[in-house]
């Protein structure tokens, strides 16, 4: 008999995508949400489970459904949801149902507060790439896959992303903690999400507990130069797991192409960075746990390109380049300017980056910015008050950003055009263009931004 599951935010990034995983599964999908954006909008349409109308409808709801799904957007006092509890009809976040949909499978598991998505997309790569089947969960589009989530009856191994952030309004463990990995892998550790961690303390707690969640017997690996996470591992008291230690890899840059050296032998890749190369060992790491040779890993690793937005060539014209990265948090944000001006030492790097998310515009959390936008040779930062007023938060000015970074000549902009034009007075020298956002800048449309600056 055909299985019928209902999304309540079915417009979400992960939940739209597990919709069409579902759908595709031969699972009977309905939905809701209030709002619904692109690509969610266009890819819930040519599948045939667009809700026809927006909002919350609770009729949609009776005891005859197997499942309700219910995302992160959805409030506490949404209406279907406490019609769900009224009927009984069994309730899961996400995570708790990808979980509930691989409980037989070997979980292989990356989290950390960066290069997660990243991490998980090269583990996607090479697997594909060598034939595996496996089911998958990742945070971001990658070249090659249909989903962000797949789902199926014959595979063994599934890989997910692991996301520390809270499942659902009525379960507030991190995603992370519902998978129960057989293989963990942790790439480092750097205070994010104070609006539900609200001190450093909480938020390691939530990967000390990550690594109490591995199944026995199951594989540990991490980042051996991140000092947090090395006495986390240390102070772990895991002696029924194994643990796997990585660090970035030898390396050189040769007109602006990186090239590893593995077991005396170069591989030239497509992606560059330090950090990369870190999720990239950690990524060699796991495929090696599961028995994929050495040599194949970096063979297939010269082809993969990155996920969607981290670290995105958008443009290159050869004396203009321009790069679109999700990079939002301090780590994430240091590591990434670094990235490009160790790439292109040449060019002049203009690294432009938007205040959206609710740490970063916080005014006690702002301060952990400073320092992070450094090697760039121009530095801009923009937000937008609205931003700031919509989160509910103590308002911020630009001087308040311009201490905290703690730069000189760095520009702040509160004002979307008044950036723009700064970033077009700079258009005519051999620069790479940098551009670094969790949002959109406040309604740009990137890719054309990019065109126009080259």
């Amino acid at each position: 008999m055909q299985k019928r599951v209902h999304f309540i935010a079915i417009g979400g990034a992960a939940m739209h995508n597990l919709a069409i995983a579902l759908h595709k599964k031969g699972y009977l999908v309905t939905g809701s949400d209030d709002e619904i954006f692109e690509p969610s909008k266009e890819r819930l349409k040519q599948h045939g489970i667009l809700p026809k109308q927006f909002g919350w409808f609770p009729k949609k709801i009776d005891k005859d459904l197997d499942t309700v799904i219910l995302g992160m957007h959805a409030r506490i006092d949404n209406p279907e949801l406490i019609r769900s509890k009224e009927l009984g009809v069994t309730i899961y976040s996400y995570p708790e149902f990808l979980y509930e949909q691989t409980k037989d499978k070997r979980r292989i598991v990356i989290g950390g507060s960066h290069g997660k998505t990243t991490t998980t997309a090269m583990v996607m790569h090479v697997l594909k790439d060598l034939g595996y089947n496996y089911d998958y969960m990742v945070g971001s589009h990658i070249e090659g896959f249909d989903t962000m989530v797949k789902l199926s009856d014959n595979t063994n191994i599934a890989v997910f992303e692991g996301d520390e952030y809270l499942s659902s309004a009525i379960d507030k463990r991190p995603k992370f903690h519902l998978y129960n990995p057989h293989i963990a892998l942790i790439t480092g550790i750097a205070w994010d999400h104070i609006n539900v961690f609200p001190t450093f303390e909480i938020y390691k707690k939530q990967f000390e507990e990550f690594i109490v969640k591995i199944e026995s017997n199951g594989t540990l690996i991490w980042y051996r130069n991140d000092d947090n996470l090395k006495k986390m591992v240390l102070d772990c008291n895991r002696d029924d797991i194994t643990d796997i230690s990585y660090e970035t890899p030898e390396y050189v840059i040769e007109n602006d192409v990186t090239r590893i050296k593995v077991n005396n032998k170069y591989y030239q890749l497509m992606i560059f960075g330090e950090h990369n190369l870190q999720n990239m060992e950690g990524a060699a790491k796991i495929c090696s746990s599961i028995g994929i040779e050495s040599e194949a890993f970096y063979t297939s690793m010269q082809s993969f390109e990155g996920a969607a937005r981290r670290l995105q060539k958008l443009e290159d014209t050869g004396d203009r380049i321009v790069y679109y990265d999700f990079a939002h948090s301090p780590s994430k944000l240091k590591a990434t300017v670094e990235a490009v001006k160790k790439q292109y030492n040449k060019y002049k790097v203009i690294a432009c980056m938007e205040l959206h998310t609710f740490s970063s515009l916080s005014q006690e959390f702002l301060i952990q910015y400073k320092g992070t936008m450094n090697t760039a040779d121009e530095a801009v930062v923009f937000f937008n008050p609205e931003t700031v007023k919509h989160k509910k938060l103590k308002d911020i000015s630009t001087n308040d950003v311009f201490n905290a970074f703690d730069r000189d000549s760095l520009k702040v902009f509160s004002d979307r055009d008044m950036m723009i034009e700064k970033l077009m007075s700079e258009k005519n020298k051999k620069c790479v263009f940098l551009l670094m956002s969790s949002g959109n800048f406040s309604g740009v449309d990137i890719k054309e931004l990019a065109k126009t600056l080259v």
